[in-house]
This record gives C-alpha cells, sequence and structure tokens, in this order.
C-alpha cells in the first residue's frame, strides 16, 4: 500500500496502485485521488496532488469540489492547501451548499470561520482592484482631456493670419 492511514485511506490506495490518472473519476461517484485525499484529510498527499497539476476546482457527481470534501473532513490543513492553490470557495455542490455552509453543519466551526474570512478578503481585495482600476481609467481619461485641451487651445490655425 502506499500510505498507511487505515481504511479510509482504502480507497485512495486503490486509485493510486492501479495508475489513477491526477484528474481523472477513478470511482464510481467520480472522485479523484485528490477528492478522497482533501476528504480523508490527507494534506501530504493533496500538496502532492497539487504540485502534479491536479484541477482544484473538479466537482464529483455531487457537484463537490477538494474544498467541499475538505470542509466537510474538518482539515484545516487541506483546506489552507486549496485556498492558497486558488481553489473557489464560493463553488456550490448540487444541494446548493458551499464549503463553508458544510463545515457550518459538520460542526467544524474553525473552519468555517477561516472560509468566511477568506472570502470576506477576497471580496475586499476584489472591489478594491475594481476601485482602483475605475480610478486609473478616470484619471487616464482627464489626462487624455487635458491633453487634447492643452494642444487644441496651443495650435494656431493658418488662416487666422491671413483674414
Amino acid at each position: 500500500m502506499l500510505l498507511d492511514c487505515g481504511s479510509e485511506c482504502d480507497s485512495l490506495n486503490l486509485l493510486m496502485e492501479c495508475g489513477g490518472a491526477v484528474n481523472s473519476p477513478g470511482d464510481a461517484v467520480g472522485q479523484s485521488p485528490a477528492h478522497l485525499a482533501a476528504g480523508g484529510g490527507q494534506a501530504f498527499f493533496l500538496l502532492w496532488q497539487l504540485q502534479t497539476g491536479v484541477d482544484v476546482n473538479q466537482q464529483d457527481c455531487f457537484g463537490e469540489t477538494l474544498i467541499h470534501k475538505a470542509a466537510r473532513s474538518g482539515s484545516m490543513e487541506c483546506l489552507s492547501l486549496l485556498v492558497a492553490s486558488d481553489a473557489k470557495i464560493d463553488m456550490c455542490n448540487k444541494d446548493g451548499h458551499t464549503a463553508e455552509e458544510l463545515a457550518l453543519s459538520c460542526g467544524f466551526l474553525d473552519c468555517a470561520r477561516y472560509l468566511a474570512t477568506v472570502k470576506l478578503t477576497q471580496d475586499t481585495f476584489s472591489k478594491a482592484q475594481s476601485s482602483l482600476y475605475g480610478l486609473r481609467e478616470t484619471a487616464a481619461g482627464i489626462k487624455r482631456g487635458q491633453c487634447c485641451q492643452t494642444i487644441f487651445n496651443g495650435k494656431r490655425r493658418r488662416s487666422d493670419a491671413f483674414v
């Protein structure tokens, strides 16, 4: 066996022993080896999967991504890895639940609080970027307008001299 982590890793070990591809839906419900690692709280194996190019937002037949699995299992280590890998934390599964809601319903308050904080930070950063972009566009427009006025006002028409 590849990992000595008990019965919860049996499916994961079988997938890897059979040569399951990184993003292959290896089991009957479409879970990749990374889904199983996140759901089992196997942060080291998940990190290895992330380094080999796993799709962090791949959904299984329940619409759950890796972050849903990590939230359901209460694995702060796996959640941190997934957030650092730009996993979408606001995706909903087929029941309409986000990872934060799953963590909360499973009693993992620290995980739910962490995901809520990350989402708030991402939203704030996104709004700040949008505002900064808007300011840049406004400043560029004003600068172009001033530049055009200066050129227009500074030019003399040749016909003025002949009239």
